[in-house]
């Protein structure tokens, strides 16, 4: 017992030291990329992963510091360094290669580095599966993870290999991303790589999906704690999914569109910050009330987009008005359902998602309602009560009336 308590008390002297180390490390490299992508004019294409790297290198560092023992932590480290690196071997790929600066140097090594987003994402996608203790769970659930990690390792070992050949050959060509021509379309001996890459992306969505459908199987036979911890990571990884999907269908869309999609792919961050949070169980009794105002703010705004976008269409075109007036009304049209839509809205989610409190408004609402027919302040004191009691559940509850 003393043996074993000395080793947890140098575990965690050593990751109170390392913890810090990666989280520096990582923070030069993600430093090092912002402007190197500059330079190669790839800051507006990096914004998502930027955003995305920051968000794992912070919650990373987080959960490291203060749960060690929890490989959460140490996987968004992880990942976030890969995402760094991805990044700032792009760019100067780009910046070597593509703009023609042949003498600058580290060119070769930035095109062998360039393949590095495939581990960041590979190890998002396991911190699913170990949620939210850090540990790999037993049976089939573990050997499915050393298959995808063979074959992730694979893909891997396939895209450095491809990097070094094109390296070795002079035969770098890279697209406006900094990505090899040759990994993109593999021909001739690579196309044993192209059929391992389908398999890799195929298992790593089919993997992801799993791994979340485990979490919401556990959710039946968790307790109270657990279960907001899970309702906390499907929220962020919905959100982290819906977001990456807009980001997939605007990419290389120019004007609002593009403008809109580089803003949806921001949302990628919710889920690390959602794992952080579960984890460390920071006011997760709130994580009902985050999650209706987040689908209500949602839904609202789908729906004022949509208004917006038909009323500019009707005015300008049917109605044959200047574009300017088109604009201005339909502004104002928009800013006038804003308060009634986002109230019925409100209700509706609340009624399905935020229970506890569409259940407090109907209580207050229906004792609002007696005490205008109430005469007796005995009846008036008790219903009172009752209503507090059902509508807030406090531990203790007295009313006291001034004569």
């Amino acid at each position: 017992m003393a043996a074993s308590a000395a080793r947890r008390g140098e575990g965690a002297r050593a990751s109170r030291v390392l913890a810090p180390l990666a989280a520096a490390l990582t923070a030069l490299l993600t430093a090092a990329s912002v402007p190197v992508a500059a330079v190669a004019h790839q800051l507006g294409g990096s914004a998502t992963s930027f955003a995305l790297g920051f968000a794992c290198l912070l919650t990373g560092s987080i959960l490291a510091r203060r749960q060690p023992r929890n490989s959460i932590g140490w996987i968004l480290l992880a990942s976030a360094a890969f995402f760094a690196l991805n990044t700032l071997a792009s760019a100067w790929s780009v910046y070597v290669y593509v703009q023609h600066h042949a003498g600058a140097p580290l060119g070769a090594v930035a095109v062998a580095l360039q393949p590095s987003w495939a581990p960041a994402i590979a190890l998002f996608a396991v911190s699913i599966l170990v949620f939210p203790d850090g540990r790999i769970p037993r049976g089939l659930w573990r050997a499915a993870l050393w298959v995808f990690l063979v074959l992730a390792l694979t893909w891997l070992g396939g895209a450095f290999g491809i990097a070094l050949y094109a390296i070795a050959t002079h035969a770098i060509h890279l697209d406006a991303s900094g990505n090899l021509v040759m990994s993109d379309r593999p021909a001739g001996g690579n196309l044993w790589w192209g059929a391992v890459q389908d398999a890799f992306f195929a298992a790593l969505i089919l993997s992801a999906i799993a791994w979340v459908g485990r979490q919401l199987a556990l959710f039946r036979r968790a307790n109270a704690i657990e279960r907001l911890q899970l309702k906390l990571l499907v929220s962020g990884a919905v959100i982290s999914v819906v977001c990456g999907f807009a980001t997939i269908v605007t990419s290389g869309s120019a004007g609002i569109v593009g403008v809109a999609g580089d803003i949806l792919g921001l949302g990628l961050v919710a889920f690390p910050f959602a794992i952080a949070v579960a984890v460390q169980r920071y006011r997760l009794y709130e994580v009902d009330r985050v999650i209706s105002r987040t689908l209500a703010y949602a839904i609202l705004t789908g729906l004022l987009v949509g208004v917006f976008i038909g009323l500019i269409a009707l005015t300008t075109d049917t109605l044959a008005l200047s574009g300017r007036v088109g604009v201005a009304a339909s502004t104002l049209a928009a800013a006038a359902l804003f308060n009634p839509l986002r109230n019925r809205i409100q209700r509706l989610v609340d009624r399905r998602f935020n229970r506890a409190r569409y259940d407090a408004e109907a209580t207050v609402a229906a004792f609002t309602a007696r005490l205008r027919d109430a005469v007796e302040i005995d009846a008036i004191r008790a219903d009172l009560l009752d209503a507090v009691n059902r509508a807030l559940e406090p531990t203790h509850a007295t009313v006291w009336i001034k004569p």
